[in-house]
């Protein structure tokens, strides 16, 4: 199978921004899915050392409704939104994504196929 990377644009939710401009600012974040390595699992990097590994199936069920997986929560936020908060020892993120980057994402870690030798 081949890998995918998929780079997005997100807003990190603070409560300590100094401005509502820098509370609504867009971030880059990777996604990224190796299915050689973990077919289970996608990745996000957020800016920084941060780094989370989490259930694909939690991605994709948190579009629908909230759902929680160890220190990983994703829920729907309106109609075109989503949320995927992560919880560590230095505190929680809270990240919000445009529902149709993450569905694609989705739709490019399901058809990832090892081409076929002849």
């Amino acid at each position: 199978m081949s890998a995918v990377e998929q780079y997005a644009r997100a807003h990190i939710v603070t409560d300590t921004a100094d401005s509502f401009e820098d509370e609504h600012q867009a971030v880059p974040v990777a996604l990224s899915y190796d299915p050689d390595a973990d077919p289970r699992r996608v990745h996000m990097t957020l800016p920084g050392p941060h780094e989370w590994a989490f259930p694909r199936e939690l991605l994709e069920r948190g579009l629908r409704g909230p759902v929680e997986s160890g220190d990983v929560r994703v829920w729907p936020c309106g109609r075109v939104q989503a949320v995927v908060e992560f919880h560590s020892a230095q505190g929680v993120s809270v990240v919000q994504f445009d529902s149709k980057v993450l569905i694609r994402f989705l739709r490019r870690t399901y058809t990832a196929v090892t081409p076929v030798a002849h």
